[in-house]
């Protein structure tokens, strides 16, 4: 409701005009707060006076300050409050008055204990769209059940799909679900607001429970089990839909990522290293023969590229317009010219880390609004002046009183 002041180039942010009032605490509240702020949102991310955001402290840390948190908390103004207490109570309430959006991320029943229920805040302002995002969800037997992104990789079928057939099932390597569910967040956010819009400034809640759009997420896996009774099970970096899709060993030890659905395409594959005949093999003429006899066809595409370097492999199928690419780590990455033109990844200025700190960068380029990183984290209450006194009104003293630093 209050107009941000963010600003890409000439014209005002795509998202300037909206206030976000995030009370979200480690990933998949505040990954929300993070895609509304990098294209200008007004974010105030609540935290309490003393502990801030969990995140602040998960993970690796660079004399003392926790680098994830610099990324996931960018671009948002930091207030403290400890919404336990009336004086909490009432900081949000005035918050959420000049707010469009509210963000948490706690167990079903929290916000209605503190006096904070969306009765209570609709009541301060009808527009308002409260965004709920839950282990579980409002609804159903698990509602109360305390819900991290593990529990929805596993219970989507993520894990049970994931790793090779005879060994364990593998969680993922960082937050997915969490991750997920913060992009679905963003939209869902964005829907509602123009559901207000279209609706008489009427405002509502959004449901979102962490394991939802896991399960939106797993491809065909449910029409199949529902018309054919297939339960899809773990194959390493196959692809039950496609053949060849793996990875594959180079001389030099690097790694090839390859995928040829399309028969044209795994033409042009074979072409580029140095076996054509594979295309014309009755056992690899289309994707289903392929997909029945994928044994075969990765053993042959892994002999012919194991003598190849994986320069010379990258090469080759560039010249042939075969798709593939390298199995990069995060310090390759560092190293990729189209990741670098593009700027993927971007560095910015930070009061704490004084040297800046680089980050990914926002999603998607706009012609006209594009997002941008303008800060990393802002330290713990960096915004209680801005925000509690000089906006809000509150009596400086009164904060101190309440271990709110200003």
């Amino acid at each position: 409701m209050l107009d941000s002041a963010a600003t890409s180039g000439p014209q005002r942010a795509a998202l300037a005009g909206i206030r976000v009032i995030e009370l979200a605490n480690f990933v998949s509240g505040p990954f929300i707060g993070m895609q509304l702020a990098d294209y200008g949102a007004d974010v105030i991310k609540i935290e309490h006076p003393t502990r801030g955001d969990g995140i602040r402290t998960w993970g690796n840390r660079k004399n003392g300050i926790g680098l994830y948190h610099k990324v996931l908390n960018r671009n948002k103004k930091s207030v403290s409050a400890d919404l336990g207490t009336p004086l909490g109570v009432e900081i949000a309430r005035r918050l959420v008055a000049r707010a469009d959006v509210v963000i948490e991320n706690f167990r079903p029943g929290t916000l209605e204990e503190w006096g904070l229920g969306y009765d209570v805040l609709s009541a301060v302002n009808p527009g308002l769209v409260l965004v709920r995002v839950s282990g579980f969800g409002q609804t159903g037997p698990y509602r109360e059940r305390s819900g991290f992104g593990s529990l929805a990789e596993a219970m989507t079928g993520f894990a049970y799909t994931n790793g090779f057939a005879d060994r364990p099932p593998l969680l993922p390597s960082f937050a997915m679900a969490d991750s997920t569910t913060g992009l679905a967040g963003a939209f869902l956010t964005l829907a509602a607001l123009e559901a207000r819009r279209n609706n008489g400034g009427k405002g509502q809640i959004i449901d979102l429970p962490i394991y939802e759009p896991m399960l939106s997420l797993m491809g065909a896996q449910v029409v199949d089990y529902d018309q054919l009774g297939i339960v899809q099970q773990r194959q390493g970096s196959r692809l039950p839909l496609v053949s060849p899709r793996n990875t594959f060993r180079t001389r030099d030890g690097g790694w090839i990522a390859l995928s040829g659905g399309a028969h044209a395409v795994f033409q042009r594959l074979c072409t580029a290293l140095n076996v054509p005949e594979l295309a014309d093999d009755p056992r690899f003429s289309d994707n289903q023969k392929r997909l029945e006899n994928a044994d075969a066809i990765e053993q042959a595409l892994q002999d012919a590229i194991g003598k190849f370097t994986l320069k010379e492999v990258a090469a080759r199928l560039r010249e042939h317009d075969a798709p593939g690419a390298p199995v990069y780590s995060v310090a390759d990455m560092f190293e990729d010219p189209h990741l670098l033109a593009r700027e993927n990844i971007t560095t910015v200025a930070d009061e704490e880390l004084q040297d800046g700190i680089q980050m990914p960068n926002v999603i998607g380029k706009f012609s006209e609004t594009p997002g941008i990183v303008r800060h990393a984290a802002q330290r713990l209450g960096a915004s209680n002046l801005e925000v509690l006194v000089k906006e809000l009104g509150f009596d400086a003293d009164e904060l101190t009183a309440a271990g709110i630093k200003l």
